[in-house]
């Protein structure tokens, strides 16, 4: 059987690739990877989430995230504060760094996979993304094995 005829293998190995490559991109360019990238896209977007529950969003582990957060503190990308109504709670949010260094990773982005999504004109393209947003769904629904439920991070 050839790979290329094989819709899980073609979704699992590009996304794979293009994964190791914008974090190459993002690390040549601004000296972080995607994980950083990514907890930075979450903190910015949603307040007092979980380190927990960022992991499981992120599809890392907690030590890993913990890590990362702390790499992101010591460049002063993120701020860690006591929570004033829960002292065992702490607060992660992005700084004004942060904020910079995730935008700028956005557009870098964006400009990186742009040539790949070019292929794809007007309606093509707009179908094609709704057409991930639905493989999207489907493997995120409730009662899936490693699935995030993405409504309680629309609540800001």
């Amino acid at each position: 059987m050839d790979p290329n005829d094989n819709l899980s293998y073609l979704l699992y190995h590009t996304a794979n690739i293009m994964y190791r490559q914008c974090d190459q991109v993002l690390q040549e360019r601004l000296g972080i990877g995607m994980s950083q990238f990514k907890i930075l896209m979450i903190l910015q977007q949603h307040d007092n989430i979980q380190q927990r529950t960022l992991a499981d969003c992120l599809g890392q582990t907690e030590a890993s995230v913990s890590r990362q957060t702390k790499l992101m503190v010591e460049k002063g990308m993120l701020a860690v504060k006591v929570n004033p109504e829960n002292r065992r709670e702490h607060v992660t949010k992005p700084t004004a760094k942060g904020i910079k260094i995730a935008t700028a990773a956005a557009e870098t982005l964006r400009a990186y996979n742009a040539p790949a999504l070019e292929q794809f004109k007007g309606k093509q393209r707009e179908q094609f993304v709704e057409m991930l947003r639905h493989v999207h769904q489907f493997y995120c629904a409730d009662g899936k094995p490693f699935a995030i439920n993405h409504q309680q991070f629309n609540k800001k």
